[in-house]
């Protein structure tokens, strides 16, 4: 349970960078993202007093982020690498700026809901909330064409092409995706906190990465399961957990996720061979 509640943020957001992987992109922005969709939520809710508006603020943020991100990829034309780079500086450089640095408090109690509160006493609600989207997303990408299709897009543009996919919306709709799950992980994030740190999320994209990567997916695209994307999400917070009880330097642990990522994508390369 302890290493579930430390990975229910890399769940939300490694099914919205799956879907983006699967087509042979990436988005490197999802913390950043995360961070001012929280941002965006707290800011509502204090002064409004409105939790559901500052909900809906913080995943139309998610939305507006995503449709950014994919816009400039596909009709922009420019890598989405290069895009999801300068956007992870932009997004967090708004969020600093919108709240000055400082984090955003005060709100309801009540608030801490969706990222503190337990189900039965037992499983926290936002384990709840991960298990469902897990389920949503694992039957549109496995149990629906517009899995095929996203899949399809990555392992061979050309023949989805000639196949008739319209690629561009289904890049863009990979990004809404991811930005929508960078929203309810940013939301999550200010429950639990009961406060939006302009700082949240810092670093994210390592741990997301690293879940998808071990899950089996593949950078360029095609071949990734919903399955194996929670997999390699609990092995990091194996991993992390571990490290953080034996103590280990929290500058180290960026060196050994940095070192998994890399062996993990070696050993995908030797399996193509």
């Amino acid at each position: 349970m302890n290493v579930t509640r430390q990975i229910i943020i890399v769940i939300k957001i490694g099914i919205g960078m799956l879907c983006v992987v699967l087509t042979g992109e990436i988005d490197f922005s999802v913390g950043s993202a995360a961070a001012m969709a929280g941002v965006a939520c707290a800011a509502i809710i204090t002064q409004t007093g409105s939790q559901v508006m500052g909900i809906l603020a913080g995943i139309g943020i998610g939305i507006m982020t995503g449709a950014f991100n994919g816009v400039m990829t596909v009709y922009g034309r420019i890598p989405s690498f290069i895009v999801t780079l300068a956007s992870m500086g932009i997004f967090r450089g708004i969020v600093l700026v919108w709240t000055q640095g400082k984090p955003i408090s005060g709100l309801p109690e009540n608030f801490s809901f969706w990222g503190a509160e337990y189900l039965l006493g037992i499983i926290p609600i936002s384990t709840v909330i991960s298990i469902i989207l897990v389920i949503i997303s694992y039957l549109m990408i496995h149990r629906t064409k517009h899995g095929v299709y996203i899949k399809s897009i990555g392992a061979n543009s050309e023949a989805a092409i000639l196949s008739a996919i319209p690629i561009n919306r289904y890049k863009i709709i990979s990004f809404l995706t991811v930005g929508i799950m960078c929203s309810i992980g940013g939301i999550i994030t200010t429950s639990k906190l009961l406060s939006a740190q302009p700082m949240a999320c810092e670093g994210m994209e390592m741990d997301v990465l690293s879940a998808v990567i071990l899950g089996g997916a593949s950078l360029s695209g095609g071949a990734g399961t919903i399955t194996g994307t929670l997999i390699g999400a609990l092995t990091i917070g194996v991993i992390n957990n571990g490290m953080n009880l034996l103590g280990v330097s929290p500058f180290f642990q960026q060196i050994v996720k940095g070192t998994i990522i890399l062996i993990a994508v070696l050993l995908k390369r030797k399996e193509k061979k």
